[in-house]
């Protein structure tokens, strides 16, 4: 199979600045890649040329946060909904993403966990499911948002036990509220199963999240939504989580979760390499405004905003990985490169694959995006196959 050179281009390369120049994808794996002034290899010689009309070559982006899209939802627990939303994201630049459930019961959060564990058991033909983030059911009543307030209960270690021992290795992030009864054991445990702990839907108060970073709390959902916010005299959650380099924040960059001074303001207080992009996005993203479900809420879009039918509350959303990166580039001041490394190398190096994908060197996943000079999404290749419109 001929390999693909993709020529007139500014690299966003892992180290260094940006640069013009060329990249090679050669069996799946990123073979060589070059300033314009570098000679190409010889294998370039036979390989499929794109000419990258001097726009961005960019890592694919990875969503550590993601329930749905294209009408499914990773709760529907079936292969369809599974190829659907896969498929849908990756048309948006999405290469990687973690399988994100909800509030649920016990048997409802197996039956989603078994079937990302089935899907992944053979090739994937879309963005690939990297694992799953349960976020939840272990949250603040409080400070539920839209997770379904009837399965809400403190922290199991049985469940946890039974998780790990069904599914190794599968469950990547999980989000539980760290001021519950029994959460810092809890904590614990999930660091010492290799599960990022990560904090979300809770009334923390500052000395709270303390206690349970020093246990391994290392992550926070959707910053400053459904979290105690921050107060001059009791900072809560949103200011633990702004004075913590050892906490990565999630947010939320489509201009309704968060003002994008907010934004800026957060990745200020973190660096680029404290920030995660994600979507959150629900089976409504991709589709017509209407009425749609999320873990059994009644949740209505309009003007593609989804909001809970009864108390109107934000209900995840319908952003895609490229609209967010351009968010942050277009409205909170962020360079191509600090965008990039958000969406996709801190997200990598938070669950552990970034030796594999989530940048571009020499070695890696070809997990590669091209997009024009004006951030226009042109071609997706995941593990150096393009993707088909």
């Amino acid at each position: 199979m001929n390999g693909i050179l993709i020529e007139n281009a500014r690299i966003v390369a892992e180290k260094g600045e940006p640069f013009s120049g060329w990249i090679l994808l050669e069996d799946g794996i990123i073979a060589a890649m070059g300033g314009a002034d570098k000679p190409l290899p010889p294998e370039a010689a036979s390989a499929v040329r794109v000419d990258g009309e001097g726009g961005w070559v960019l890592p694919g982006f990875i969503d550590l946060h993601v329930h749905g899209g294209a009408g499914g939802d990773f709760m529907d627990a079936d292969e369809a909904s599974l190829r659907a939303i896969t498929r849908f994201h990756a048309l948006h630049g999405t290469t990687g993403m973690l399988a994100t459930t909800l509030t649920a019961s016990k048997e409802r959060l197996d039956a989603a966990i078994e079937a990302v564990s089935r899907f992944t058991a053979s090739p994937m033909p879309h963005a690939q499911l990297l694992g799953v983030h349960l976020e939840g059911p272990f949250v603040s009543f409080k400070w539920r948002g839209a997770q379904n307030p009837d399965h809400i209960l403190p922290p199991r270690l049985d469940w946890l036990e039974d998780w790990t021992s069904r599914w190794p290795g599968l469950i990547k992030i999980q989000t539980l509220a760290p001021e519950t009864e029994g959460a810092l054991e809890y904590i614990g445990r999930l660091k010492a199963c290799g599960i990022v702990p990560a904090c979300g839907h809770t009334d923390a108060t500052l000395a709270d999240m303390r206690a349970a970073a020093d246990r391994g709390l290392r992550h926070a959902v959707h910053m400053f939504n459904a979290m105690r916010p921050y107060h001059h005299r009791e900072p809560g959650t949103v200011g633990a989580v702004l004075t913590d380099d050892r906490i990565m924040a999630e947010v939320i960059a489509d201009g309704h979760h968060v003002h994008p001074a907010g934004i800026e303001m957060l990745i200020r207080a973190k660096g680029p390499r404290g920030v995660i992009l994600i979507t959150d996005a629900m089976a409504a993203a991709g589709m017509p405004d209407g009425e749609y479900d999320l873990g059994g809420l009644s949740v209505i879009m309009q003007d593609g905003v989804a909001r809970l039918r009864d108390s109107g509350n934000l209900a995840g959303s319908t952003l895609t990985m490229i609209d967010a990166f351009r968010f942050v580039v277009r409205k909170a001041g962020v360079s191509v490169a600090d965008a990039s490394r958000m969406a996709s190398l801190n997200p990598a190096r938070q669950i552990g694959v970034d030796r594999v994908t989530g940048s571009l060197a020499p070695g890696k996943q070809a997990d590669v995006l091209l997009l024009d000079a004006g951030l226009g999404l042109r071609r997706v290749w995941i593990k150096g196959q393009e993707l088909a419109p």
